[in-house]
Formats: C-alpha cells, sequence, structure tokens
C-alpha cells in the first residue's frame, strides 16, 4: 500500500509541472503503522518548515518536532525534503522515553485543491524504550489552512520601474498630452494683422464744396 502511493505520488508529479500554490501553514492527518495522529506543518524560511506530529498507538503516545529542508523535483508542486529533530513520549510498560529523529520523503501539492499529500520515511532513535531503533514510515494528508503570498508579475526586471514610469508618462507610458501651441513666426504661420476699416466717402461734404 505504502510502495503503490508513492508511486501514484511519483507520477501525478510528472505529469504536473507547473508551478503551485505555496503554502505557509498546513495540518491534517498522519498514518503509519500501528499509529494514527495529527500533524502541522508551518513554513519558517524559503525552503524550510518545521513540523510537529502527534502520534498514539496501542501502548505508547509521542510527540515529535521536526526540522525538514525542502528540495523540488518538478517545478515547486512536488518535492522531497529531509530534516531531523527529536521526540518525547509515554510508554505504557516503561514510562515516559525520549529520542532522535530523522526523515526523508515526498510531497505533493494537488493542484487547484488546497490539499498536500506526503509520504516519508522516519527512523528514530529511542531512550528508555523497548525498542532502541525504530524505522517507520508514513502518510500524510494536510489541509492548506494558510497559503503563501502570491508574488506580483514583474514584467520590469527593476520591479516597480515600470508602473512608476508609466505614472510618470511618455515615452514609458502613454504619452501626456499637452495643449496645442500658437504658431508664431518663423516656426509657424506668420499673424496677419486686423485690416484697418474701411473708410466711407461722404458724398454730400464733396457737392457742397464744389458749389462754393
Amino acid at each position: 500500500m505504502k510502495n503503490y502511493f508513492l508511486a501514484v505520488l511519483l507520477v501525478v508529479g510528472v505529469a504536473s509541472v507547473s508551478q503551485a500554490q505555496k503554502y505557509r501553514t498546513a495540518a491534517g492527518i498522519r498514518l503509519g503503522g500501528n499509529e494514527f495522529g495529527a500533524t502541522v506543518q508551518q513554513k519558517i524560511l524559503e525552503k524550510s518548515t518545521l513540523e510537529g506530529i502527534a502520534l498514539v498507538g496501542a501502548r505508547e503516545y509521542s510527540g515529535t518536532v521536526l526540522f525538514q529542508q525542502h528540495f523540488p523535483i518538478l517545478g515547486k508542486r512536488f518535492n522531497y525534503y529531509l530534516g531531523g529533530g527529536g521526540h518525547i513520549g509515554n510508554f505504557k510498560d516503561s514510562g515516559v522515553f525520549t529520542g532522535l529523529d530523522a526523515v526523508l520523503g515526498v510531497e505533493y501539492k494537488v493542484n487547484g485543491l488546497p490539499i498536500l499529500l506526503s509520504a516519508d520515511v522516519k527512523p528514530a532513535l529511542h531512550f528508555n524504550h523497548e525498542d532502541w531503533v525504530n524505522l517507520a514510515t508514513g502518510i500524510s494528508i494536510r489541509y492548506v489552512i494558510l497559503p503563501d503570498k502570491k508574488e506580483n508579475k514583474k514584467i520590469w526586471p527593476f520591479s516597480k520601474q515600470e508602473v512608476e514610469e508609466e505614472k510618470a508618462g511618455w515615452p514609458f507610458g502613454k504619452k501626456k498630452e499637452e495643449p496645442p501651441k500658437k504658431n508664431t513666426w518663423p516656426f509657424g504661420k506668420k499673424e496677419e494683422p486686423a485690416p484697418e476699416p474701411e473708410k466711407k466717402i461722404d458724398l454730400k461734404k464733396i457737392f457742397k464744396k464744389q458749389e462754393n
């Protein structure tokens, strides 16, 4: 069953190489062997997460904290991760126990859904436990509670340069329209002086002068 699930993850990852929605916080359930429980994963760096696991079994219960470094395989949707941490728990026969953990797994973000699937191998070294060494495997199904912030597409290589230049106007944005200027000579049309008013001829005055 576990090998089949890993094969399905690999096939789906090969078929989907586009970028996925990033996540900051995801929580869900974990199944592994005779144990089951809850898992919470929190992004702390660009490619690093902290995972907290609480498991309950037939004879024990435990809590584990793991630091994980993620590496993309085919885009950001499908990746593998590795890391380590520690655990503390209580065993029915011997009481409190502690230990160290390592983890190696694969992770797939379902396209279009806030679902995160993962499968891993988690070897552990126990102290004050009947099994000093344990090699556990598990499958986790998480719901993306808080997605990562989406990155704005940057056309201009210098971040906000294009937006600022577009607001500033031509030549990087829309050319600002300026009011038309009056053409003046000699670079434009020569302005002609206004015509003088026509003088009217008074015929009465002319006849009076001839009579005198």
